[in-house]
């Protein structure tokens, strides 16, 4: 039996997580060509370069690629906004911004694959809770924000649902109207935002920025 290294995981485990990787890469890809509904498994092992009996060692199937993929997604997302926290709350609702609106962040393709996984989670009960747990997530988050700005908790979480509407619907725009750049959608988003949390000196709105 391999065993590990005090110093941290094994050969066998490094090749692992590589093989792991490469996987959720070839499976965003597949998706982003041509959706997840029409991407196979042989599709996704032949741009993992392997077989798709050497990928079922390392997933049950199609979904649980998916499912797991989109779990990472979410916890590198609530780690960000989980490393916001010492910042001021002023600051945190342009941090906040910058994450769901910055092109290297969340770059279009990484939206569009965002989509398909919300599409799939209509009639997917892990995947639906998944993204459910994110929604909660967010919302929570800023409805601490909020209540930090000096909003009382009714007033909160009114306005945390009103945010996390206002982010969704724009991060969907951008990727379907080509009208509506990320930067203007950023806009747009941080002023509402600022709106919401009654902040309209503009000393303020510097020192967040």
């Amino acid at each position: 039996m391999e065993k590990r290294n005090a110093a941290g995981p094994t050969p066998r485990e490094r090749s692992s997580a590589r093989r792991r990787r490469k996987i959720f890469a070839s499976l965003r890809k597949c998706i982003i060509d041509k959706g997840y509904s029409t991407t196979t498994l042989a599709d996704i092992a032949r741009e993992a370069e392997m077989s798709p009996s050497h990928l079922l060692y390392y997933f049950s199937d199609k979904s649980d690629i998916l499912s797991q993929y989109f779990d990472n997604v979410a916890t590198r997302i609530k780690e960000r906004l989980n490393g916001f926290r010492s910042e001021p709350a002023l600051r945190r609702t342009e941090l906040f911004a910058r994450l769901f609106f910055s092109g290297r962040a969340l770059p279009k393709t990484e939206i569009g694959f965002m989509l398909e996984c919300f599409g799939v989670a209509v009639h997917d009960s892990e995947l639906q809770q998944q993204k459910s747990q994110l929604d909660h997530f967010c919302k929570d988050y800023l409805r601490a924000l909020f209540e930090e700005l000096g909003e009382t908790e009714e007033v909160a979480g009114y306005s945390a649902e009103v945010s996390y509407a206002l982010l969704v619907g724009l991060r969907t725009a951008v990727y379907f109207d080509r009208r509506l750049s990320v930067d203007k959608a950023h806009q747009i988003f941080r002023e509402e935002m600022l709106k919401l949390a009654h902040v309209k000196d503009p000393e303020d709105i510097k020192r967040a920025v």
